[in-house]
C-alpha cells in the first residue's frame, strides 16, 4: 500500500486513520455491548443493583405501549434478532399470550413479590431478567426476558473495560507500525545506499520514478543525482590522473636522454643542455597549465572592457596567421562590455579559445570573432572555417587532455587543456561555454554576465 502526494499528507491521514480507528473501535465495541439486552450475573447473584440496562429499557417501554394485537410481532422480531424470549405474566402465573412457562421462568417471576420491581437468575446456564411492567389494557404484568449465553470471548469484553482498552490499543499499535513501516522504507533504502556508496560503491542507485512522487522520491532522485554526479568527477579525476602521467612520462624521458647524453659526449654539453633546458621549459609550461585548469574558486576583484580586449587578441592573432595567410576578423555590436573578472584570466581563456580556432581552420580562411548583448549578458563567438568536431564529442572537447585527434601530439597540437582552462574561467565568473558545429567549421560561443549598459558601435 502506497499513498500519493507529499510526506504532510501521508503523515497526516496516518495519523488520522489510526485515530480515527481507535475512535471507532471504541464506539462500535461500546455500542455493541450496550445494545445487548443485558449483563451476565455473577455467580448466585439474584438481582442487579442501579437501572436496568438501555436495551432493557426499550424493551420494557415497547412491551408497556405496543399494542395487544401488535405484540406477537413484536416479541417474534426480539426472539429473531436478539436471540431473548419474552413472557408476559399475569397474577395467576399464565402467559399472557398463552405459552407454556418453566419452572425457572415462574420462580423469578415470584421473586417480584414483596415489592421489589425485578430480579435476575439463570435457566439451563441462561441469563433470566424479570421486571415489572403496566399495560393500560391488561394492568400489572411481570414481563421475564430469557436471554441467551453471550460467548465467552464476548462476556470478557463485555464485562471488563481494560480489556477493550487493551484491544484498541493493539489494533491501533499493528495499524501504526504498518503505516511507519511504509513511509520510513524509503529512508531505510537511503540509508543502505548512502553506506554502499560509501564503502566505494559508485554504481549505486535508487529505484524511483522519473518524476512525480511525494518528498522521499525527490531525496531519492537527488540521490541518484548527486551519486551520478560523484561517479562522474572520480572517473575524471581517474582520467585526469592517467593523462598527467602520460603527458609528463615524455618530457622526462627526454630529459633522462638528454642528460646522458651530455654525461657521454662533453663536446657537445651545450646542445645538449639547450635540449635540459627546452624540455624543463615545456615540464614548466605543462605544470602550469594543468594548474589553471583546476583552479579553485575565482575571486572576482576586477573589471574588464571585452571590446579592446578581444580587439587585442584579434590583432594578436591576425599577425600570427599572416604566414598561413588565415585572416581573423572582429566585430562587435557595442563599443564596451564591462564584466568582472580576476586578474588576467579572460584575457588567458579567449586566446586560448582564438588560438584552438587559428590551428583548426585552414589557409586561405577566416576565423570570426563577433560580441553581442543580450539584456545583462554579453556573448562571444569565435567561429573557424575547419573540420568541425563529431557531435558525439562537442562536450568532452573541453575536457583535461582530450584531444578529437588522439595521435596528435604536444608539438601539433598542444596538451588539450587549453579548452579546459577556459570553461573553468568562464564557469567561475558565472557564465558558459559551448560548442556547435556550423556546417563549415566549429563555433565556440562564450556567455558572461553584465550589468552595465553599452552603447551601439558607430563602426
Amino acid at each position: 500500500m502506497k499513498l500519493p502526494g507529499s510526506l504532510f499528507i501521508k503523515i497526516f491521514v496516518g495519523f488520522w486513520l489510526v485515530t480515527t480507528a481507535i475512535l471507532a473501535s471504541w464506539m462500535l465495541t461500546d455500542n455493541y455491548f450496550r445494545s445487548l439486552p443485558g449483563d451476565e450475573p455473577t455467580a448466585g447473584e439474584r438481582h442487579m443493583p442501579g437501572p436496568p440496562h438501555r436495551a432493557v429499557l426499550r424493551l420494557i417501554y415497547d412491551l408497556q405501549h405496543t399494542p395487544q394485537r401488535e405484540l406477537p410481532a413484536l416479541l417474534r422480531e426480539v426472539r429473531e434478532k436478539q436471540g431473548v424470549e419474552i413472557y408476559l405474566l399475569d397474577g395467576a402465573g399464565d402467559d399472557l399470550l398463552g405459552r407454556e412457562v418453566s419452572a425457572a421462568v415462574l420462580q423469578l417471576a415470584e421473586d417480584l413479590e414483596g415489592g421489589r420491581r425485578r430480579a435476575v437468575g439463570r435457566d439451563r446456564r441462561r441469563l433470566l431478567l424479570a421486571h415489572e411492567i403496566y399495560r393500560p389494557d391488561e394492568g400489572p404484568l411481570r414481563a421475564v426476558f430469557q436471554f441467551q449465553r453471550p460467548r465467552r470471548v464476548v462476556g470478557w469484553l463485555g464485562s471488563n473495560l481494560w480489556l477493550r482498552l487493551g484491544l484498541a490499543i493493539l489494533i491501533s499499535g499493528m495499524v501504526c507500525y504498518l503505516l511507519s513501516r511504509m513511509m520510513t522504507s524509503r529512508l531505510e533504502d537511503l540509508r543502505s545506499a548512502s553506506r554502499r556508496l560509501a564503502r566505494g560503491e559508485l554504481d549505486t542507485r535508487l529505484q524511483v520514478r522519473e518524476s512525480g512522487g511525494d518528498e522521499t522520491d525527490e531525496l531519492a532522485r537527488d540521490f541518484n543525482s548527486m551519486a551520478q554526479q560523484l561517479q562522474e568527477r572520480i572517473q575524471a579525476q581517474k582520467h585526469l590522473l592517467a593523462d598527467v602521467s602520460h603527458e609528463l612520462r615524455s618530457p622526462l624521458a627526454r630529459l633522462r636522454i638528454a642528460l646522458a647524453l651530455a654525461q657521454e659526449d662533453s663536446g657537445q654539453t651545450p646542445k645538449h643542455l639547450l635540449r635540459i633546458e627546452q624540455e624543463a621549459e615545456r615540464l614548466e609550461e605543462l605544470i602550469g597549465q594543468l594548474l589553471s585548469s583546476q583552479a579553485g574558486n575565482i575571486k572576482l576583484d576586477a573589471r574588464a572592457d571585452l571590446v579592446p580586449l578581444l580587439r587585442k587578441l584579434c590583432d594578436d592573432a591576425n599577425f600570427e596567421g599572416t604566414s598561413g595567410h588565415r585572416e581573423v576578423l572582429f566585430t562587435s555590436a557595442v563599443t564596451e562590455a564591462i564584466v568582472a573578472t580576476s586578474g588576467d584570466l579572460l584575457h588567458k581563456s579567449f586566446d586560448n579559445i582564438l588560438r584552438n580556432a587559428l590551428t583548426h581552420t585552414p589557409e586561405n580562411s577566416r576565423v570570426s570573432v563577433s560580441l553581442v548583448r543580450e539584456d545583462d549578458r554579453v556573448t562571444v563567438c569565435i567561429t573557424d572555417q575547419g573540420p568541425g568536431v563529431p557531435e558525439e564529442q562537442l562536450e568532452r572537447i573541453f575536457d583535461e587532455f582530450y584531444r578529437v585527434d588522439s595521435a596528435r601530439t604536444r608539438e601539433s597540437g598542444g596538451y588539450g587543456l587549453g579548452l579546459a582552462i577556459a570553461r573553468r574561467v568562464v564557469q567561475g565568473h558565472g557564465g558558459s561555454i559551448r560548442a556547435e558545429n556550423t556546417g563549415s567549421g566549429l563555433a565556440v560561443r562564450v556567455t558572461l554576465p553584465t550589468s552595465l549598459t553599452s552603447t551601439p558601435d558607430s563602426r
